[in-house]
């Protein structure tokens, strides 16, 4: 298997990529609702499932990141033969993810109230200790860390993690298997075996 992608297949890399990123946001939401179902506020077990959360929301940032880096500097798979709509629908559909996978994690940190623990090996701090918070809310806008947390707590909580991140996550994978059960072509295949046709 070829590290890099062809216009046939995506590249052992851009595999990783991408399904480490869906194992990593499955973590993140079996720790916080680990955290919200299963343990109570104050407790060891409380704390080290924030921390989970908290450490797989900065690993996200990172690999996203990479993929972007990756996808710029490496050439995409041709779409597989579709009407002009439905390939635009695919492009919205990739912008969508792409920004809800920027977004997610940055906002996770913005309004996090706590220093994140990263794996239990080195501390990264909260926003509002930084001199980019001083400089640019404190200053710049005259908030304090609870007026910025609030409507940022808001978007990352209550719009993206019960609603949006869902609905574009179904989304996807209901548009891959459609592609690969209904239409029988190689779209989900370009992501896992890379194999030239379906059996």
């Amino acid at each position: 298997m070829s590290l890099k992608n062809s216009i046939y297949n995506y590249g052992s890399i851009a595999k990783w990529l991408h399904w480490t990123t869906a194992l990593l946001f499955l973590l993140a939401y079996c720790s916080v609702y680990y955290r919200q179902w299963f343990t109570e506020k104050g407790t060891p077990e409380n704390w080290t499932a924030l921390q989970l959360h908290l450490s797989v929301g900065i690993s996200i940032a990172v690999i996203i990141s990479l993929r972007i880096i990756w996808r710029l500097t490496n050439p995409q798979p041709h779409l597989e033969p579709a009407s002009p709509l439905a390939n635009f629908a695919a492009h919205a559909g990739h912008f969508a993810l792409y920004a809800i996978m920027i977004i997610a994690p940055l906002t996770g940190y913005l309004g996090t109230g706590v220093n994140t623990e990263f794996l239990f090996l080195f501390e990264i701090p909260k926003f509002e200790h930084t001199a980019l918070f001083q400089s640019w809310v404190a200053q710049g806008m005259g908030l304090s860390f609870e007026q910025f947390e609030k409507p940022i707590d808001f978007i990352h909580k209550q719009i993206l993690g019960k609603w949006l991140i869902w609905m574009l996550i179904l989304g996807h994978a209901a548009a891959a298997l459609y592609h690969h059960y209904i239409k029988k072509d190689r779209t989900l295949i370009k992501m896992t075996t890379g194999k030239d046709q379906l059996k």
